[in-house]
């Protein structure tokens, strides 16, 4: 069972226990939102349908996200945060060697995408166009170049902005691989290892 599935269920078994606080009702939500993603497709996501499957009343699916869009947006950040958590703390346990490090970093990324069944891409698919996703995105994105160029700033020799524009890149790259991935053209494994050639080719 993979860890966005537990905590899905988690708030499942939670909401059915008593009164939620507020808090606690949005990432039930975001979890039943997941769930409807992962079975039936972005395109069977709205709020009145969400609300349905969440056994509350219309009204507290539009208090918590106004609008699809905004849901989207708030489930797409949930997933990155997850994800973006997960990279961390595989990283922490690294020890300093830069091999050590690239490995790790590699199949923790392919590991992440391939535990959200695809779900990331498929959100963010169904937000393309939507003028509030932009922000978000350079967001995001900046979270994770930042991410990487800490994990690989005592490996390198570069100077700051350039290792920046390759993390930049690398951050296409393991995007792009991921979706790769989770559209079956190729392994986690097989995955995870040319990202790892790409950072170690990036880095030297």
């Amino acid at each position: 069972m993979s860890l966005v599935r537990q905590a899905t269920e988690k708030g499942t078994v939670k909401a059915s226990a008593g009164r939620l606080s507020k808090a606690e009702r949005r990432e039930q939500l975001l979890g039943v939102a997941q769930n409807i993603i992962r079975e039936e497709g972005a395109d069977r996501l709205t709020l009145a349908y969400l609300a349905a499957q969440a056994g509350v009343t219309k009204p507290i699916s539009y208090e918590h996200f106004g609008t699809r869009a905004g849901l989207l947006l708030a489930l797409y950040k949930k997933l990155d945060e997850v994800q973006t958590n997960m990279l961390r703390e595989a990283l922490s346990s690294v020890q300093g060697d830069v091999a050590e490090t690239i490995d790790m970093l590699s199949r923790a990324y392919m590991h992440c995408a391939a535990d959200s069944n695809g779900e990331w891409h498929l959100v963010a698919a169904a937000l393309s166009g939507n003028e509030g996703v932009g922000p978000v995105h350079q967001e995001l994105l900046d979270n994770y170049v930042a991410l990487f160029v800490s994990a690989m700033v005592p490996f390198t020799s570069l100077d700051t902005d350039e290792l920046k524009r390759r993390c930049i890149g690398l951050v296409g790259a393991g995007e792009a691989l991921s979706l790769q991935m989770v559209n079956g053209y190729c392994t986690e494994k097989e995955a995870a290892q040319t990202f790892a050639a790409l950072i170690s080719g990036a880095i030297a």
